[in-house]
């Protein structure tokens, strides 16, 4: 019964991620004490010592926005049928607020301009030809104006509804930089109170170049988790030293529900006082092998403790799987990453030895105190001599295999989905061939809006997919795909196998049990993503 009473809505409707849920209509009296509480929240900040609030929000399809959207809206009270009704919520807090802590208290207000969905559970892509089911431009500037009308005092901008959820927290698939500028420009035209800005805003040209056209203030979110020192950095140009945000939401959003939010490339964010990098107890020589991003995390941490570090890398660079990860242009703050972690190295004082391949005779004689194993994961192969023509998804973003016009990709997880899309994007007829009954391991294995807008972007760019299906055979530029109805023949001038990573645990294995500090860590020790890899080197070097 409790959880019915709090399952409340502007009007009767499904939850958006589960539909067997329904919200019931709230009261008019509930929705006069919900008012009141907005408006004593913002009476204890006055008292607390806070200059102004802000109210969440008529944006991302949160409460006071689906009373404004006419799609979830379906009321004939007050509170519902025309754009001033369906803003009465929204307006009367205002109100409320500025009678209660005085006109000059200022109020800003989180606003998405416009919904950019098609429906209920349907996302409109960046440039996508579509009709508008929720709040349109014209409307959000109606909307605007009366709310502004109202009483609030600034207008925090964007887009989107948990509808098209990757509006609001853009997953790396968002190419362009600074995606809310356009609809921050049309506001600025349309009302007189500062306009603030997010959205990928992290590129200071950008960022200055919409100060003043698309808006009166830059704000920063997930960056600041990435990197709390950013706005010193930036003001003293050293950008080269900023670390940068992937967008991958593994850190924050993705586990918010379940865990406290902090991020995958920064291990220390939300805990600082308790897991900061303190110093170490006594220097120690410490010889890290293999230059991935646990390997580097693991020198950058060590030596910023005030350990002598040697990184040793067999390859002519760092990065690891960064490098073919960081290929399609979407994911090119993975290259940002690795750019980071060789100026971290450099200014921390690590010696990075780049083409050293190391062997077990060669790491037990190293005069090191402490040996970290970081030689990372390789593309496992398809060993069936039937499938013996595939190729690696990782041959095919480096540039070694240049596939032909139709590919075939097996398997449906991140990396066989992103190299799809990638390839699609430049002109290729692209099937996906996943066993399982779901791709990218379905809804709840990557963080919801990465997982929606690539499931629309592959929609969106003609990659087929085929799922409880496998390839049997490749022969002749032919590949045979047994599903439940039969066997399927597919043209495919090339077959990419992305069926996942096995750990390159060899040299680990040869190692394990010399009498030395030994550590194995990252993708070396267990497959898993960037994020785990980072916190497992960071807890690593962090008690060397």
């Amino acid at each position: 019964m409790l959880r019915w009473k709090r399952r409340i809505a502007p009007s009767a409707q499904e939850n958006r991620f589960d539909p067997s849920l329904i919200h019931r209509e709230m009261t008019r009296e509930e929705i006069r004490q919900y008012t009141n509480d907005f408006i004593k929240g913002a009476v204890i900040a006055k008292r607390a010592g806070f200059d102004g609030v802000e109210i969440h929000a008529v944006h991302e399809g949160y409460l006071l926005d689906q009373f404004a959207i006419a799609l979830y809206n379906h009321r004939e009270d007050e509170y519902g049928g025309s754009l001033e009704n369906r803003l009465r919520f929204a307006t009367d807090i205002v109100r409320g607020i500025k009678h209660a802590c005085g006109q000059d208290f200022p109020v800003s207000l989180r606003f998405s301009l416009k919904s950019c969905m098609k429906g209920l559970r349907q996302g409109a892509l960046p440039g996508e030809a579509y009709d508008e089911a929720g709040r349109d431009i014209d409307e959000g500037i109606q909307a605007a104006k009366l709310l502004v009308s109202a009483g609030y005092d600034a207008l925090n901008v964007d887009a989107g509804t948990y509808d098209s959820w990757y509006w609001n927290h853009p997953p790396m698939y968002f190419e362009e930089e600074g995606m809310y500028r356009p609809f921050g420009e049309i506001l600025k035209k349309e009302v007189d109170v500062p306009i603030i800005l997010a959205g990928r805003m992290e590129n200071p040209d950008i960022a200055v170049e919409a100060l003043g056209k698309s808006c009166d203030i830059v704000e920063y979110g997930r960056q600041l988790l990435a990197d709390p020192d950013y706005p010193e950095k930036l003001r003293r140009g050293r950008l080269d030293e900023v670390r940068p945000c992937l967008g991958c939401h593994e850190g924050c959003l993705g586990r918010i529900s379940k865990a406290p939010m902090s991020c995958a490339v920064n291990p220390a964010c939300g805990r600082e006082m308790i897991y900061g990098i303190t110093p170490g107890a006594r220097k120690k020589t410490v010889l890290i092998v293999g230059g991935g991003v646990a390997g580097c995390e693991c020198a950058r941490v060590a030596a910023a403790r005030g350990h002598k570090v040697i990184l040793c890398e067999k390859s002519g660079c760092l990065g690891g799987n960064l490098i073919p990860g960081g290929m399609p242009e979407f994911k090119r703050y993975d290259h940002q990453l690795v750019r980071w972690y060789e100026r971290q190295l450099e200014l921390a004082g690590a010696e990075v030895r780049l083409g050293q391949e190391m062997n077990a005779g060669e790491v037990e004689r190293f005069p090191a105190d402490v040996v970290v194993i970081a030689t990372g994961s390789v593309p496992i192969r398809l060993c069936r001599e039937e499938l013996s023509a595939a190729v690696t998804a990782d041959e095919v973003l480096m540039g070694r295999v240049v596939p032909g016009e139709h590919v075939v990709m097996i398997g449906g997880g991140l990396v066989g989905c992103e190299t799809g899309l990638w390839l699609a994007k430049q002109g290729k007829k692209v099937t996906v061939v996943e066993m399982l009954p779901e791709i990218l391991g379905g809804p709840k294995a990557l963080p919801f809006m990465n997982y929606s807008m690539l499931l629309d972007l592959l929609k969106y760019h003609g990659v087929k997919i085929l799922k409880n299906a496998r390839v049997t055979s490749i022969h002749d530029r032919i590949a045979s795909v047994e599903q439940e109805g039969g066997i399927t023949q597919l043209e495919a001038d090339t077959v990419i196998s992305a069926v996942g990573y096995r750990s390159e645990n060899r040299l680990y294995e040869a190692v394990k049990n010399m009498d030395r500090e030994l550590y194995n860590v990252g993708d070396s020790s267990r497959v898993h993503n960037i994020m785990y890899a980072i916190w497992d080197a960071y807890e690593v070097a962090r008690n060397i």
